[in-house]
């Protein structure tokens, strides 16, 4: 019996002092990165000419940590460097201000590699959403890459 009622209370939020039932904080989170990746002969050059250090960029078949498989391909990769917290567009402005003099070199990219702009959203809410103004939006059509948004909802 008391079994029962340590898992009822477990399902149970918790009360404060006042016996309020305390709410879990809701949370947003996004995050955007401009992705180069193939068969990448010189990551190096591919940094020397964006004129920036990729945040994160590894070679197919590195091992990785944990249980993730290895890579199947080569890739560079460049967080925009904005707060988690601050809005979708922040992030998609601040990666194409880095980039946008570099437009020409990614295009030319894109005849032997796949570029591509990852978007994240991630929340413990699950019925908001995210709006982009259309001014943001134009990374997109200037490098030719289709606006994708993963979505985690937690």
């Amino acid at each position: 019996m008391s079994e029962t009622r340590d898992r009822e209370s477990d399902s149970v939020p918790p009360s404060s002092s006042s016996g309020e039932v305390q709410e879990k904080a809701i949370y947003f989170a996004y995050s955007a990165t401009l992705r180069i990746f193939g068969n990448i002969q010189d990551l190096d050059e591919i940094t020397h000419r964006l004129g920036v250090a990729p945040t994160d960029a590894h070679r197919k078949g590195d091992l990785r940590w944990g249980r993730l498989p290895p890579p199947k391909h080569d890739m560079w990769m460049y967080h925009a460097p904005v707060n988690e917290t601050e809005p979708l567009h922040v992030h998609i402005e601040t990666l194409w201000n880095t980039f946008r003099e570099r437009k020409e070199y990614l295009l030319h990219l894109k005849q032997e590699l796949t570029v591509d702009v990852f978007l994240g959203y991630r929340s413990n809410c699950d019925n908001a959403g995210v709006e982009v103004p259309y001014q943001s939006l134009e990374i997109f059509r200037e490098l030719r890459v289709p606006f994708g948004l993963s979505i985690i909802v937690v």
